[in-house]
């Protein structure tokens, strides 16, 4: 009955696909997954060589910060080789096109026409998933083919909806079918063996995005456009990224406890700039009564090109792609989605960069966040008024700070090494795959 359930929906939403707005998300998303198998058989027709093909899947942005290391450090090993990239969310449009792939786009929709036209099309040697983003017809299928499934930086989150009874009863053949799974932690481990996995294709292989950010960190180029412009004398920077109405409220409370006894210059990057949240951020920046300058991202970069850096005290970042550099500038890193229940965003990035983080109570289900804050490298604060006292209380202290930072940068580089062994995972599930392309 769940399978058939599920088959309903793919049938209903292709044609709510053509009639969903054609800049929103959900439209994006869909029309993207519909079209996806046209796309890769168009790519097949031109570009597909005799030579083994990985396809990597990596749901949003998150996922594929995750998958980026492994499909990099595939790369370096098997250039031969050809990889595929795809991705189920429009956020991960952008970073999907940056990824070292062959060809790269939306994943096709989870239907056996879409999935079996992908299949033919791509021929691959091996199909690998980031995280947690199983799909059951398309791994059906790939393994009647005997095509070797592999899940990489395998995680189940104590607070994740695959825990309940509809989830484990349509998703567990597929986590029965996986033939090679690296698992963050044995927790982890433990959660995706009681879904399905067999112990013995489960190792523990760490968490790959640490190996990404770490890497991002290392080549961050601190000429950068974005960068320059925002390197104007000045207080010490607060860097809000990846945020939501309910971050940026919080942020709006503890300003006017900062200013102007703790001075601070605060850069907000909203997890979504469409031209309407730009405005709202704009028009609660800063106290009325302090007047802060405020400006957006591209127009301090297009005035900085024409001569030095212009001053400021709120930059709105008006576009995306540029939040992990920026996070360089900072002296705290107030990392939203923890004041809502959707997610925390990556905690990560600024911790690579040596910065102490703050984030809202919703974390637990973000691992990284734990071990910052087991780490001292973060705080969890539930309103403005401890948000300004922990802002305000590292600025205070050079020693504290210093600490928090360097405590931050330990949980990365702790973490790394996990890129090259799930790597490897990936380079035996092809080598030892029934199927060569």
């Amino acid at each position: 009955m769940i399978d058939v359930l599920y088959g309903a929906a793919w049938a209903l939403a292709r044609p709510f696909a053509a009639l969903a707005p054609g800049t929103g998300k959900l439209g994006r998303a869909l029309r993207g997954r519909f079209g996806a198998a046209a796309v890769l058989s168009a790519w097949s027709r031109s570009h597909r060589t005799s030579a083994p093909l990985v396809w990597f899947h990596a749901a949003s942005v998150g996922e594929g910060r995750q998958a980026e290391a492994v499909l990099a450090r595939v790369r370096a090993l098997r250039p031969d080789w050809q990889i595929a990239c795809t991705h189920a969310s429009a956020s991960a449009e952008r970073l999907a096109r940056s990824l070292p792939a062959d060809v790269a786009g939306y994943l096709p929709a989870d239907t056996p026409r879409d999935v079996a036209l992908a299949l033919d099309a791509l021929r691959p040697a091996a199909l690998v998933f980031a995280a947690t983003d199983l799909w059951p017809v398309l791994i059906a299928a790939a393994a009647r083919r005997g095509v070797g499934l592999g899940l990489v930086s395998g995680t189940l989150a104590p607070t994740s909806s695959r825990r309940g009874a509809l989830a484990k009863r349509l998703l567990r053949p597929a986590y029965q079918a996986l033939d090679r799974v690296g698992a963050i932690d044995q927790p982890d481990a433990d959660g995706l063996a009681a879904l399905g996995v067999a112990r013995e294709r489960l190792a523990i292989t760490g968490d790959t995005r640490h190996d990404s950010a770490a890497a991002r960190a290392a080549a961050l180029d601190r000429a950068a456009p974005h960068l320059r412009a925002l390197a104007a004398p000045g207080p010490p920077i607060v860097v809000a990224g990846s945020t939501w109405d309910a971050d940026e409220a919080v942020m709006h409370d503890a300003l006017p406890r900062l200013w102007p006894a703790t001075p601070i210059r605060l850069v907000v990057a909203p997890h979504e700039p469409t031209e309407p949240r730009l405005r709202e951020i704009e028009a609660f920046a800063g106290p009325a009564n302090l007047d802060p300058r405020v400006v957006r991202l591209s127009a301090l970069e297009a005035a900085a090109r024409g001569g030095p850096p212009a001053p400021w005290d709120v930059c709105v970042v008006d576009r995306v792609g540029v939040l992990a550099d920026l996070y360089a500038l900072a002296h705290v890193a107030f990392v939203g989605g923890g004041f809502h229940r959707k997610g925390l965003h990556s905690v990560i990035e600024p911790a690579a960069l040596g910065i102490p983080v703050l984030f809202g109570p919703e974390w637990r289900s973000s691992r990284d966040a734990r071990l910052l804050l087991d780490a001292g490298a973060a705080r969890a604060v539930e309103n403005g008024i401890e948000l300004a006292r922990a802002i305000g209380g590292w600025l205070a202290s050079d020693s504290a700070h210093a600490s928090a930072g360097r405590a931050a940068r330990a949980v990365v580089e702790k973490g790394l090494g996990a890129a090259e062994r799930s790597a490897q995972l990936v380079i035996e599930l092809v080598e030892t795959s029934g199927l060569r392309a």
